[in-house]
C-alpha cells in the first residue's frame, strides 16, 4: 500500500509539474464514447472514452472541412486499431496518432488517468461549455444594401428570389434550366433588385437535421454509396440556392470605385447554377436507379450555414463557398471516385467524372471575381483570403489537396501555401514538449 501512495504522489507530481496537463474530470462521469471539451482559443478537444475505458483526445474538427469528430463513431480497423470515424464524409482518424488512411493528420493529446482523474496536455483552457466569442463583423462597401422593393418579372433577381422559395427540388432544377435559358437568351436582361429570404424553402416531407447527423457509407455496398449519392444530391440542391442567393444578395452592392459588379459577374454563377441543378438531376435519376429516391434519408444544411456566415460580405462569401468549400470538393473526388470504381459501379463514376469537371470551372468562377474585387479595390489578394478564412471558415485547411484540381481552377502555388499556413498554425501554436519549459510558439 504504502509503495502504491508513493507511486501515486510520483504520478501526480509528475502530471503538476508539467504545467499543460489540466484535470478535466473524474473518470467515472465520462459515460459517452465521445465528449467534447471548448478552448479558449477555439481549438476544441475530443475526448474519446472507448469501451475498454481507455481515454484519447484529438482536435474536435475533422481537417478534412471542419466535420464535428466529437459526434463520431468508434470503429477497429483491424489489428486492435482504433480510429474515430468523421460523421461527414467518414474520414477515419487513429485515436493514437491522429493520423488517416486518406493521408490527413489530425492533432491528438495525450492524456493520462491519475486517482480516478482525466488529465490532457493542452495549453488552451477547456471547459465543458461554449466558450463566448465576440466577434466584430466590419460592415464595408461589399455588404448588399436594403432592398425596399421588389423587382418586376424580367429581371434576374426576381426569379433568383422565386427559386429560392421553391421547396420542391425538380421544380427547382426545372425553373433554374428555364431562367439560365431566358437568361442567355435574351428574354431576360435586367438584372434588377429583390430582398432574398434568410433560408431556402425545403418540402415538409424531407428531414433536416445537423451535419454531424449524417451517416454516410464508405462505398462498399450498394445501400452506402446510395447514401453517399444522396449526400452529394444534397449539397447540389444547396449549391443552387447559394449561387441563386449571390445573385440576388449582392445585386446591388458596390466596390469602393462606386462601381457595380459587371454582368459577366450574374452570368457566371448563372452558369453555375445551372450546372448544379444538372448535377442534382443526374445524381437524383441514379438514386432511383439503385432503388431509392431523394429525401428518403435525413440530410444537412452545412452548406447554407456557411452562406449565412458571409451573408454580409461579397469577398467572404466568395472566399469561403467557393474558394474554400467547393474546392474542398476537388480534393476528396479522387478518393470518392476510387470507391465507385472499385465496386464496379461505372454509371456512376460517369456522374461523378461530370460533376468534377464542372466543379473546377465553379472554383473558378469564384477564384476569378475575388481577384477581379480585390484589383479594383487595391487589395492584397493572399492577405484578404488569409484574413477572411480565418474569420468566417469553422474548420481547418489540411492536406492532402487536388494540385491538379486546383491548378486547373487557376490557384496558384502562393495559394497553396497559404492554406497549408492556415492549416498548420493552430497545430504550430499547441505544440509543447514534455519538459514545460520548452514551448515552440
Amino acid at each position: 500500500m504504502e509503495q502504491f501512495e508513493e507511486d501515486l504522489v510520483e504520478a501526480l507530481k509528475d502530471v503538476v509539474k508539467a504545467g499543460s496537463w489540466q484535470c478535466v474530470g473524474d473518470a467515472a462521469k465520462f459515460k459517452s464514447p465521445c465528449t467534447k471539451f471548448y478552448a479558449d482559443d477555439g481549438e476544441h478537444i475530443v475526448l474519446v472514452r472507448t469501451e475498454e475505458g481507455r481515454f484519447w483526445a484529438m482536435d474536435s474538427s475533422c481537417p478534412h472541412e471542419g466535420g464535428p469528430l466529437d459526434q463520431g463513431d468508434i470503429e477497429d480497423l483491424g489489428d486492435g486499431k482504433l480510429a474515430l470515424i468523421c460523421p461527414w464524409h467518414y474520414f477515419d482518424f487513429s485515436l493514437e496518432t491522429g493520423s488517416s488512411s486518406t493521408g490527413l493528420q489530425n492533432q491528438v493529446y495525450d492524456v493520462r488517468v491519475v486517482d480516478g482523474k482525466v488529465y490532457i496536455n493542452t495549453q488552451s483552457t477547456l471547459s465543458c461549455y461554449p466558450v463566448p466569442v465576440t466577434k466584430t463583423v466590419k460592415m464595408d462597401v461589399l455588404s448588399p444594401v436594403e432592398i425596399k422593393s421588389a423587382s418586376s418579372e424580367n429581371t434576374l433577381c426576381f426569379w433568383a428570389t422565386k427559386i429560392l422559395c421553391t421547396p420542391d427540388p425538380k421544380e427547382k432544377v426545372a425553373l433554374t434550366k428555364d431562367v439560365q435559358r431566358w437568361w442567355h437568351t435574351g428574354k431576360i436582361t435586367e438584372i434588377g433588385e429583390c430582398a432574398p429570404p434568410n433560408q431556402p424553402s425545403r418540402m415538409d416531407s424531407l428531414t433536416v437535421v445537423e451535419p454531424g447527423k449524417i451517416k454516410r457509407g464508405k462505398g462498399g455496398t450498394q445501400a452506402s454509396r446510395v447514401a453517399l449519392l444522396h449526400s452529394l444530391a444534397n449539397i447540389e440542391q444547396w449549391a443552387i440556392d447559394v449561387s441563386w442567393d449571390i445573385i440576388a444578395r449582392f445585386s446591388s452592392v458596390q466596390l469602393s470605385t462606386g462601381d457595380s459588379m459587371p454582368q459577366e459577374f450574374f452570368s457566371d454563377f448563372v452558369k453555375v447554377a445551372g450546372d448544379e441543378a444538372k448535377h442534382y438531376d443526374l445524381l437524383e435519376e441514379r438514386i432511383k436507379e439503385l432503388g431509392s429516391s431523394f429525401g428518403t434519408l435525413p440530410v444537412h444544411n452545412g452548406l447554407w450555414q456557411s452562406a449565412t456566415e458571409t451573408s454580409h460580405n461579397l469577398l467572404a462569401r466568395l472566399a469561403i463557398v467557393h474558394m474554400v468549400h467547393e474546392a474542398r470538393g476537388l480534393d476528396v473526388h479522387p478518393q470518392t471516385l476510387s470507391r465507385f470504381a472499385a465496386q464496379g459501379d461505372t454509371n456512376s463514376v460517369k456522374i461523378l467524372k461530370v460533376i468534377y469537371t464542372d466543379e473546377i470551372t465553379h472554383v473558378a468562377a469564384g477564384l476569378r471575381w475575388f481577384t477581379y474585387i480585390c484589383s479594383k479595390e487595391g487589395r492584397d489578394c493572399l492577405t484578404t483570403f488569409h484574413d477572411l478564412v480565418k474569420l468566417h471558415f469553422k474548420g481547418y485547411l489540411k492536406p492532402p489537396f487536388n494540385t491538379e484540381g486546383r491548378m486547373t481552377a487557376g490557384m496558384t502555388e502562393e495559394v497553396f501555401f497559404l492554406l497549408f499556413y492556415c492549416s498548420m498554425h493552430h497545430v504550430l501554436t499547441l505544440v509543447a514538449f514534455e519538459n514545460a519549459e520548452k514551448i515552440i510558439i
